[in-house]
């Protein structure tokens, strides 16, 4: 039983259920940074493959590739701080 460690004077079942929305909400975000991280960096390496001709096109792609990581590292930045302070919601 997860939520049998509570006493009276902690979290009551629908707070701890908050957290756990909160978790996964924090889970789903992540997950949508690395998705459009990884998008980025696809759609980067495809048009650099494709515009070979076209100068301006071929730097958009090569900008796409650290914009992707960027975005990716972000992502996983704010997940760690984020389930840091969910972690210390959940000791008090």
């Amino acid at each position: 039983m997860p939520y049998g460690k509570f006493k009276d004077n902690q979290l009551i079942l629908r707070d701890e259920l908050a957290v756990d929305r909160t978790l996964l909400a924090n889970e789903r975000t992540l997950l949508a940074y690395l998705r459009s991280g990884l998008s980025m960096i696809i759609a980067g390496i495809t048009i650099v493959h494709f515009a070979k001709y076209l100068s301006w096109f071929w730097i958009v792609g090569i900008s796409l590739i650290p914009i992707g990581l960027i975005a990716m590292l972000i992502g996983i930045v704010r997940f760690r701080k984020m389930s840091k302070s969910i972690s210390l919601l959940r000791k008090t």
